[in-house]
């Protein structure tokens, strides 16, 4: 991971600020740092570093899950369902996005997510979601969980009815078409090296199905063939139904 510096801004949470230096043993500057720096500031919890800035936010969201939008998104086709109060597990959660949208679909989502920095600013990203007129009702139905999803998955008790996979694949990080800002995310996170393991405490947990996301032309992750697939154009899922 990045060295990372912390820097409090007026109006910053300062009891997070410190919390979260105690537990990564980030240090807090009066200053951005050398590399990515976390921002405490009025709005919120930021990304900076290598001449851009991140913050976490959902609004964007809004126009894919109005006005009958949701309908036509490929993960709300792979986790359609007619039923009430399912359970869903994002197990590679990152920005929450596509969360959002299965979290949208009805279910109540639980997001892992294992790196500290992402992990913060999902948090703060899904605080002021709970708060905004539109989106609050989807964001109520997101939790967070950080920590390593293998060792989540193979310790969980509860059942769960859809658990979604979308490890980073090597190849993306190469893409014109990752948007620059979330280049500061991918500095953080390495490409899954663990795809058998993730897999594999996926099943252990005794899902109805697993959702895998997958560029097009990607092997299947962990070898496994699906029961079905649906293929967009740059991207495909990967559905397994037990």
């Amino acid at each position: 991971m990045q060295q990372i510096s912390i820097l409090i801004k007026k109006g910053g949470d300062k009891a997070l600020a410190e919390s979260f230096a105690n537990k990564t043993g980030s240090p807090i500057l009066d200053k951005e740092g050398p590399e990515l720096t976390v921002i405490f500031d009025s709005k919120g919890v930021s990304l900076s570093g290598y001449k851009l800035t991140y913050q976490g936010d959902f609004e964007g969201m809004i126009r894919r899950v109005t006005e009958g939008r949701l309908l036509h998104e490929m993960l709300a086709k792979a986790t359609k369902t007619d039923e009430i109060g399912l359970k869903a597990i994002d197990a590679t959660a990152g920005m929450g996005e596509d969360a959002f949208l299965i979290a949208a679909n009805g279910y109540d989502v639980t997001l892992h997510e294992q790196n500290p920095v992402i992990a913060l600013l999902l948090k703060d990203a899904l605080r002021r979601a709970k708060k905004h007129p539109i989106l609050k009702d989807i964001a109520s139905r997101m939790h967070v969980v950080e920590g390593d999803s293998v060792d989540i998955l193979n310790a969980r008790l509860d059942p769960v009815d859809v658990i979604y996979l979308d490890p980073m694949f090597p190849g993306r990080q190469k893409s014109g078409l990752i948007n620059k800002k979330l280049q500061l995310i991918q500095k953080m996170e390495a490409p899954c090296s663990e795809e058998h393991a993730l897999f594999d405490a996926a099943i252990k947990a005794g899902p109805s199905k697993i959702v895998v996301k997958r560029p097009l032309k990607a092997p299947f992750l962990a070898d496994r063939t699906p029961t079905y697939t649906l293929d967009g154009k740059a991207i495909r899922y990967d559905i397994y139904t037990y």
